[in-house]
């Protein structure tokens, strides 16, 4: 009885354990891919209009993306007082939502019922982040698969809740809402005590390349499935009992990962853990590498091959060049100054974030790529409609797939470019985006069955850069403010939809449908600036002009933010070069 109790509290502290509860935490977290399910609810219990609806949408996109106060509540307090916090706002902002459109609470403002929808996806933020900040501490040498798992399964979210509720198939359709205020909410508050760190970089094993492909293959599997299923669903009129069997297989298949922890726990073999360092420290170095002398003449002194060298001998070398310049300096040769704030790869907070040039390269090629890739997934209606397409079900059910591998995909391959060529991981986030640039172009021609192709292109594209950025941005600023971090990054998506979606997109598609409706005559540019419409009319454009411009814009923005990328390729090379370079992947113990 003793052994099978040390073998829960060792299953209990296992940093697999903790990934794979991430995943069931991620699995629920999606609330906002739901809003265009429930937002009809409230359209018709509510009497709102369109623009009403979307302004909730407005305010359901700032509840997901504003996180600032979630970064600095995962730093002061408890890990599982933090998803407490998350619970607690998608419970009340989603289930005062639901008590409203069902007449239990007498009916609140427009304003009211915004604050309602952004506290509630504002809890999102909570799941995302402490199962991010938990997983790549945890996991500190392959933050690109953790966090392209982790996103995936939170694109993926939409689609698992979407299932369920066609399995409870109720006739009252406000029944959505209570499942999104309670369902995620008591999964949150049942794994809050499991998603934590734990001390992970101390639990390497030689398994865990195995493990990874192992939990690979299960979202390969899950993606497939819930392809098929959705496929299924749209050509046949399905009984219960199937959904049932649909609903439980799609469980199955979400509880598979739970082997990894078991197998390492209960297995017969035990091999000693190893320990991984969570940041290079070079050898032969008895002080903290910010409190060297930093002479302002070092980097104009010293050759450039010393960077390629390995950490100690490099160290040896750059000891032996700052020896010269201080006595130098003592003769008043030189100035020496002390470098202020930590080096690339070391802890930074986000004010010491903000005023880095590599930080602002990430983020606004981050604004480019993401923002691009989301104008698309909002536009999917119009786009296809302008197409000839009736249905845009499909294009929407099929970039949410394509949005899930990208992610997945997109840490696997960021992992092989930093650990296997020892490359800056940017550099697998720019091919990305070329591959988006395609994308953009296939769309943008209107061409047969292009639109299949455009949104595979675009879908891939967009969810890497979900996967690749948190992960670079732990590679150069830190583990210890990441919570912080990440959620001024999730900045991006909102900043690139304004841009690209609001100023960019809406206003040449209203120019190209009043073209239409006038007979092609030309407009003038006021039209185009400020488009308007007769009170009540409703613009309607066809054909692939609709989008051309816009595509081609975005696309022309993509190869930017590419650009963007390969500068910060450029710059970080070496830190890189110090974190999975031989010379610093040692075994502590």
């Amino acid at each position: 009885m003793g052994v099978f109790k040390e073998k829960l509290i060792s299953l209990y502290k296992s940093r697999w354990f903790v990934f794979v509860g991430a995943m069931w935490l991620q699995s629920w977290a999606g609330i906002g891919y739901l809003f265009g399910s429930i937002s009809p609810v409230i359209k018709k219990s509510l009497n709102y209009n369109q623009k009403q609806i979307a302004m909730l949408g407005v305010a359901k996109d700032l509840g997901d993306c504003v996180g600032f106060v979630t970064g600095v509540l995962c730093e002061v307090l408890p890990i599982w007082a933090a998803l407490l916090v998350g619970a607690s706002l998608n419970l009340v902002g989603y289930g005062s939502v639901w008590l409203i459109v069902t007449r239990q609470l007498p009916t609140l403002p427009l304003w009211a019922i915004c604050i309602l929808i952004f506290v509630g996806t504002n809890g999102e933020t909570y799941f995302n982040t402490v199962s991010l900040v938990s997983c790549v501490q945890n996991f500190p040498k392959s933050r690109g698969p953790v966090v392209g798992i982790l996103k995936g399964f939170a694109g993926l979210s939409g689609a698992i809740l979407t299932q369920i509720y066609a399995l409870i198939h109720s006739p009252d359709h406000a029944s959505l809402i209570f499942m999104v205020a309670v369902g995620p909410s008591l999964v949150a508050i049942g794994l809050m005590f499991i998603v934590r760190p734990v001390g992970g970089h101390k639990q390497v094993r030689p398994s865990d390349g195995k493990s990874f492909t192992f939990v690979y293959g299960v979202c390969l599997l899950l993606a497939a499935y819930l392809m098929g299923v959705m496929v299924v669903q749209d050509l046949v009129d399905l009984s219960e009992t199937v959904m049932t069997i649909f609903t439980i297989v799609l469980f199955l298949i979400l509880l598979v990962p739970i082997v990894i922890p078991l197998s390492l726990t209960f297995g017969n073999e035990q091999k000693p853990l190893e320990e991984e360092a969570l940041l290079p420290e070079p050898e032969g170095q008895s002080q903290p590498y910010s409190d060297e002398v930093i002479l302002s003449e070092l980097e104009d002194e010293k050759p450039k091959e010393v960077d390629l060298l390995p950490a100690f001998e490099r160290q040896k070398r750059i000891a032996q060049l700052q020896s010269r310049l201080l006595q130098a300096a003592a003769e008043g040769a030189v100035r020496v100054k002390r470098r202020r704030g930590p080096h690339r790869g070391e802890d930074f907070t986000l004010m010491q974030a903000l005023i880095k040039a590599d930080f602002w390269l990430l983020f606004i090629s981050m604004v480019l790529g993401s923002g691009s890739g989301l104008t698309v997934i909002d536009n999917l209606g119009q786009m296809s409609q302008s197409l000839g397409y009736d249905n845009a079900h499909i294009f929407v059910s099929m970039i949410s797939i394509w949005n899930f591998l990208g992610r997945v995909g997109g840490g696997y391959i960021s992992e092989i470019v930093v650990k296997d060529h020892i490359y800056p991981r940017p550099a697998a986030l720019a091919v990305f985006q070329l591959i988006m640039t395609v994308g953009h172009l296939f769309i943008g021609m209107g061409w047969p069955g292009a639109m299949y192709i455009g949104t595979l292109l675009v879908g891939l594209g967009y969810g890497a850069h979900w996967a690749v950025v948190p992960a670079t941005a732990s590679e150069l600023f830190g583990l210890r403010n990441f919570g912080a971090l990440y959620n001024f990054i999730t900045l991006a998506n909102p900043v690139g939809t304004l841009v690209f979606s609001s100023l960019i997109a809406s206003r040449i598609y209203d120019h190209e449908a009043e073209k239409q409706a006038h007979g092609g005559r030309h407009l003038n540019i006021g039209s185009f600036v400020s488009p308007v419409a007769n009170v009540g009319e409703q613009l309607k454009c066809e054909g692939s002009i609709c989008f051309f411009l816009t595509s081609t814009i975005m696309a022309g923005f993509c190869i930017v933010a590419a650009g963007l990328c390969m500068i910060l390729v450029f710059r970080t090379r070496i830190v890189y070069a110090n974190l999975y370079g031989k010379s610093s992947m040692r075994n502590l113990r």
